[in-house]
């Protein structure tokens, strides 16, 4: 009887060896010399629970193999000497002593080289991109076999158009000589949906390019590239939730790696019930619990596998690709403790590093709520930089389209500035005039040029970090009514495009005077101390004239701007503004390259002026 037993389970044991298979192992590599010691790489495979895992390698401990609910995965806990040294070493899995299969896992140097990961400041205009509606540079990867979504139809909104990252890298020259100096991109990741998968926010594997971008090699080629020609690269990212798709969806480890609800629940959106002290407590918990759409399930933040997973995703890239910045997605659906942390463990690894997050409320507080120093009571410090603007571009477009009253018109814009106290950086936000969800900037302005022109130069002299959506400077319009609509191709970016609106003979004449006018603003933007690095002071307006100033310490090189947002010209009388332009006797006017007496100045309608006192 025990001779049986005994081949039985000589038999189980094979046959269990035979069942196992390793799929994968997140990160797939780290590096040397990182802040934390600590690292926790997930083992994902079919039954891998049941294999003992050993490594030997100077430096590095395996301090604790972790089992969850899903057999088919380990999580490690690794520990990593300040002294160990780059190098390749195997982590082996065994079943009863017997090897049956090994990951050879790779220690890689950190890159010390000064032009990675510097920053992104108030010195930096920012170009946002879809990758996928920019520019096709390889057409071998518009269709990827295997994937969920295969359609390839330019004449949808909603399909694949063939965009990449080599078409954004072939067209780099163009975005430098327009005065880009940072480009951001819609996620890049894979994103193997079965409809709409070009708009990058619905992640299936959070370690791949997508293949119809380009390759991770591509990627870091790409923000190497830029770096090369003087440019930053941000990366969009999203910590809320993944895509259906995805593969750890498909075999969770965990039944709480998600928010998951009884039945399905989706967010409330409603940003007010995270900071509301009157909150009802399960109107909260819809909002940073429930998910934002069907197709998106919603991760689980205060669970700490989790935390992990994402916290170390997002090192790896950047250690990886040297990305100069960061901008967070849907912000406020997560979870505040644990962004927090995440917030100081990136920072702990990379000073120089930028980090925005996307907070698309209705009011400066609910802004600054979000935004690090616990500048508005909220009982502790998120620690992030700062948000994207949407208060101040919805006051920009007050000043431009609305009757000027008390509180209305510019005195909304003037209104809006005034709560600068909230935040305890103003100047680390994004602000911006449109971006890939909302209607484009010169459709808002019922495509009035002036406007357009007006509203440029706000943005280009206001403080805090501007950034432009692709296609504004060449007059690409419509309405967000569907997102499609404003998510057009860039002519030109196309082999079998009729005009390449990427040089100056395919732009009609209007097109190349929105070009002209940006990329001199941008221009004279490169080389202004006070735009750059300066403060704002702004006066109260006057006969619906606004004026603002960007400073250092001396009036010579402020830039003074004055917008008038009516129908007629107005004279305006410079003896009020004496504590910004004492000793100055003359402007230059800098979209024409005039120079002028300072004492009363002449300010067409419908103009914005950017003047440097000389």
């Amino acid at each position: 009887m025990k001779k049986v037993i005994l081949v039985l389970a000589v038999f189980l044991a094979c046959n269990t060896a035979f069942a196992q298979k390793l799929e994968r192992i997140e990160p797939m590599f780290w590096f040397t010399g990182m802040h934390n010691p600590k690292l926790q790489l997930l083992v994902h495979g079919e039954n891998i629970a049941s294999t003992t895992v050993s490594l030997a390698y100077p430096g590095v401990k395996l301090l604790k193999v972790n089992k969850v609910e899903n057999p088919n995965y380990l999580f490690l806990d690794l520990v990593l000497s300040p002294a160990v040294k780059p190098g390749t070493f195997p982590i082996n899995f065994s079943i009863q002593g017997k090897k049956i299969f090994s990951y050879a896992y790779d220690l890689k140097n950190r890159d010390k080289n000064a032009n990675r990961i510097q920053g992104v400041t108030t010195k930096d205009f920012i170009y946002l991109l879809m990758p996928d509606r920019f520019a096709n540079g390889d057409q071998s990867n518009d269709v990827v076999k295997g994937l969920a979504e295969t359609a390839l139809n330019r004449d949808s909104m909603y399909y694949r158009h063939g965009g990449d990252i080599q078409g954004v890298m072939n067209h780099l020259d163009y975005l430098k000589d327009l005065g880009i100096t940072t480009v951001w991109m819609t996620p890049e990741l894979e994103n193997n949906m079965p409809q709409a998968s070009y708009h990058g926010y619905a992640v299936t594997d959070h370690y791949k390019i997508d293949p119809r971008y380009g390759s991770n090699a591509l990627y870091k080629k790409y923000v190497e590239t830029a770096h090369a020609k003087g440019m930053k690269v941000i990366k969009d990212i999203v910590h809320n939730h993944i895509g259906t798709g995805h593969w750890f969806y498909k075999d969770l480890p965990m039944k709480n790696w998600l928010n998951q609800w009884s039945k399905y629940t989706q967010t409330n959106y409603r940003d007010q019930t995270v900071m509301d002290p009157h909150a009802s407590a399960a109107d909260r918990k819809q909002m940073l619990d429930g998910w934002f759409v069907p197709s998106m399930p919603d991760l689980n933040q205060t669970n700490p596998y989790v935390q992990n997973y994402l916290t170390q995703n997002h090192i790896w890239w950047i250690e990886y690709a040297g990305i100069d910045g960061l901008r967070l997605d849907t912000y406020p659906y997560n979870d505040p403790a644990y962004m927090a942390d995440w917030a100081l463990k990136l920072q702990a690894e990379f000073p120089k590093l930028t980090v925005f997050g996307e907070t698309l409320v209705s009011a400066a507080a609910n802004q600054a709520f979000f935004t690090g120093g616990n500048t508005v009571n909220r009982g502790f410090d998120t620690h992030l930089q700062g948000i994207t603007d949407a208060v101040l571009k919805d006051a920009i477009y007050e000043g431009l389209n609305g009757k000027n009253g008390w509180v209305d018109g510019i005195n909304r814009l003037y209104a809006t500035l005034a709560h600068d106290f909230l935040y305890k950086n103003p100047n680390a936000n994004c602000i911006f005039l449109d971006n890939h969800d909302m209607s484009r900037f010169y459709s808002v302005v019922n495509e009035d040029f002036d406007k357009y022109k007006m509203g440029m130069a706000i943005l280009l002299t206001m403080r805090g970090i501007p950034q432009m959506y692709y296609g504004t400077e060449i007059l690409m319009k419509n309405f967000s009514n569907p997102d499609g609509l404003v998510r057009a191709d860039f002519s030109g970016g196309w082999e079998s495009d009729k005009k390449d609106k990427f040089i100056a003979n395919g732009r009609t004449e209007k097109e190349n005077e929105a070009f002209n006018f940006v990329r001199t603003l941008a221009s004279f933007r490169k080389s202004n101390a006070a735009l750059q690095t300066g403060k704002l002071m702004q006066f109260v307006p006057q006969d619906d004239i606004y004026v603002y100033f960007r400073y250092n310490n001396t009036a010579k090189g402020s830039v003074m701007v004055v917008v008038n947002n009516t129908d007629k010209e107005k004279t305006l009388s410079t003896e009020r503004f004496a504590e910004r332009t004492s000793g100055i006797t003359t402007v230059k006017n800098i979209i024409t390259g005039e120079h002028s007496a300072f004492k009363t100045i002449k300010v067409p309608a419908k103009t914005t002026l950017v003047l440097e006192l000389n």
